[in-house]
């Protein structure tokens, strides 16, 4: 009885995460481990979990926002070349939070803050070539990162784009859908290498994430101007710097 009033209360509340996070082609990895943790699930469990579900989701966002023509191919290709076997090494390893979490969730609170920049609100005609030497460091580490911590790497990559001028904000949710689904595929890869898939039935959750990614990729690839996805995005990384910090 227990574990099915949980299940019930899980499945809105990683609805709305997905959601949310699809809005801005984020995955949603943050905020599942955010809802598993105050619920109680064993932290063992939550990587796999996260990462499962945050493919299911940054698949169909892929989907949605490259048939809107919101993407740039080899932007993708740069960064998912020199962040796919970080991601893949990060996977393998297992941290204390102690001191990472606080840090990383510092970091995202002060890009929320930079999203509600007016000077964000970029035409496509502003946004510049990103140099390789710049793709490749910053790609290695948030690859690392989105292995490391189980999320897919788009609550690094969105705001590094945006504040850089590398990308207008609805290709930016287009290129960070994809770059999420490559790394988390690879982090989960990584984490496969040394253990295995929790016994937990998720096909409810990842239905309900299912759900509520296609209609936020939906909304986020067709119908919500670009001053509002920078707004969206700011609350998401508010919501993720939140939690990484405080939980």
């Amino acid at each position: 009885m227990l574990a099915d009033s949980l299940t019930l209360w899980l499945i809105p509340a990683l609805f709305a995460g997905a959601m949310l996070y699809a809005m801005v082609g984020h995955g949603g990895a943050s905020a599942y481990l955010a809802i598993m943790a105050l619920a109680g699930i064993a932290p063992a469990e939550m990587k796999p979990i996260a990462l499962l579900l945050n493919i299911v989701v940054a698949s169909i966002g892929t989907y949605k926002y490259v048939r809107a023509g919101c993407f740039d191919a080899r932007l993708l290709g740069l960064f998912a070349l020199f962040s796919l076997p970080l991601a893949y090494l990060g996977g393998t390893l297992v941290l204390p939070d102690t001191w990472f979490k606080p840090l990383v969730g510092a970091v995202l609170l002060f890009a929320a803050w930079r999203m509600l920049s007016p000077r964000l609100a970029r035409g496509d005609a502003q946004a510049k070539s990103a140099p390789l030497a710049g793709i490749a460091f910053s790609g290695a580490g948030i690859g690392f990162l989105s292995g490391l911590t189980g999320v897919g790497g788009g609550i690094f990559l969105s705001p590094l784009l945006l504040l850089l001028g590398w990308a207008t904000p609805r290709v930016t949710s287009g290129v960070a859908a994809a770059f999420i689904l490559l790394n988390s595929l690879a982090g989960l890869a990584g984490y496969l290498s040394h253990a295995a898939l929790p016994e937990r039935d998720i096909t409810a959750w990842a239905l309900a994430v299912a759900a509520g990614g296609w209609i936020g990729a939906e909304i986020g690839s067709r119908r919500i101007a670009p001053r509002w996805i920078l707004r969206l995005l700011a609350v998401v990384l508010a919501i993720a710097g939140t939690k990484l910090a405080l939980i």
